[in-house]
């Protein structure tokens, strides 16, 4: 029988749409064998996730942490994200930066949501919370609220530079990504990089960085994402052979923030086992 894993999940916890409970449930119906729930700098869904998780669903519990580099001579950092598996919530280093980060993402969205208003825009700080029901708040929960207002159709469209993309961006914080991998090692869990030639996204790292990061104990390169072209599918696959990285796939699923569906790109089993076996923080489930 085929297993279908899917390592690259979000709920409300921060920028989902279907609550843990939801998306644990929604894995098995899509015919899921493992999943993971890797909500933005929270463990937030951990627990109502492994509450609700179907019979026969294996649950690993993760996070995606937001992170950055800044290469010699480089004005601006470059954004990147560390999905990091199976590790010990409550490892003090890595605790306190996540802690850091989402007070940061909360912040930052109130500072959008004033600029907003300053501008007129009829959205209010209480119901861009209230999308997040009760999680981390982020740019998807104002965009949830442009839409309600009638002044954009879709997240993406949100996204833009005429909105949240330029005009009304505001800076986040992020961890330095060498110290992200350190801290995710010493709190037992695996790290692998998310997305890692998206260039649709913007700006992505050069292959001399995550060489360094593998020699620093990256574990893995996500290559079969949306966002990556089937060239930078291949790319990543022929570097991470090159630096002896297991490869994942994944839908990076956010309900209806996105058009992705659950299972829609998948990791290979013995991909998984390497992980799982790798990580000593917190045990998969089921």
């Amino acid at each position: 029988m085929v297993t279908r894993i899917d390592l690259h999940c979000h709920s409300t916890a921060s920028d989902g749409t279907l609550t843990p409970a939801e998306l644990v449930c929604a894995g098995a119906a899509a015919g899921l064998d493992v999943m993971a729930i890797t909500d933005h700098d929270t463990t937030g869904g951990w627990a109502p996730a492994a509450a609700a998780r179907p019979d026969g669903l294996r649950l690993v519990r993760g996070a995606e942490l937001s992170c950055r580099w800044r290469g010699p001579g480089m004005e601006w950092p470059i954004a990147l994200h560390l999905l990091a598996y199976l590790f010990d919530p409550g490892e003090p280093l890595l605790a306190a930066d996540l802690a850091r980060l989402r007070l940061d993402r909360e912040q930052r969205a109130e500072k959008i949501v004033d600029r907003l208003r300053g501008d007129g825009v009829p959205i209010t700080w209480d119901e861009v919370r209230g999308y997040a029901a009760g999680g981390s708040v982020g740019r998807p929960h104002i965009a949830q609220a442009l839409i309600r207002a009638g002044l954009v159709h879709t997240t993406n469209e949100a996204f833009a530079s005429r909105w949240l993309g330029a005009r009304y961006f505001v800076p986040k914080a992020d961890l330095d990504v060498f110290g992200a991998v350190r801290a995710v090692r010493a709190a037992g869990g695996v790290p692998v990089f998310a997305h890692p030639r998206a260039t649709v996204r913007g700006r992505v790292v050069p292959d001399q960085l995550i060489a360094d990061l593998a020699d620093a104990g990256l574990f893995g390169l996500e290559a079969d994402h949306e966002d990556h072209s089937p060239e930078e599918r291949a790319h990543v696959r022929a570097l991470a052979n090159d630096l002896g990285l297991v490869v994942t796939g994944s839908s990076d699923f956010h309900g209806t923030h996105k058009t992705v569906a659950l299972g829609e790109f998948t990791t290979d089993p013995a991909a998984f086992e390497k992980i799982a076996s790798a990580a000593t923080g917190v045990p998969v489930l089921g």
